[in-house]
């Protein structure tokens, strides 16, 4: 282990944990703007590969899987740029925004967005789930 963090009291601990955190969650933000702007171009087509998803796998080691959903999820925020903007800034986590994506729409960003800035990416994930099972009775 570093000597360094093992030296850090705490609450420095801490602070550095969530500091960096917030780093990665605005970094995973710039990430799936990216994504979203490579996919609208159809530019990963230039390597010959089937779609944007074997692209990420080959390139940036995701299975096709989770490829698949980063593609859907940057997509989504194009439409909800309130939730986007708080991911850039760093204030909320990619699970978080991973299940608001599932549910949420223009007219209901702002309640979604509310709950993820005070609750748990659990409390937000329960949420868009009713949400959507709401949607399906419909």
């Amino acid at each position: 282990m570093d000597q360094a963090i093992s030296a850090l009291p705490t609450p420095a601990l801490v602070d550095a944990i969530t500091e960096l955190a917030g780093h990665l969650n605005a970094a995973q933000a710039r990430f799936l703007a990216l994504l979203a702007e490579l996919d609208r171009r159809d530019a990963w087509a230039e390597w010959g590969v089937r779609s944007c998803a074997h692209w990420l796998n080959w390139k940036c080691g995701l299975n096709l899987g989770a490829a698949r959903e980063k593609i859907r999820v940057a997509r989504a925020l194009e439409r909800l740029p309130r939730i986007a903007a708080a991911m850039a800034a760093g204030q909320l986590s990619y699970a978080k925004v991973r299940a608001m994506t599932r549910a949420a729409d223009e007219s209901t960003e702002e309640y979604f967005l509310q709950i993820a800035l005070h609750g748990t990416a659990n409390h937000v994930e329960r949420l868009a789930r009713g949400f959507r099972r709401r949607r399906a009775r419909r």
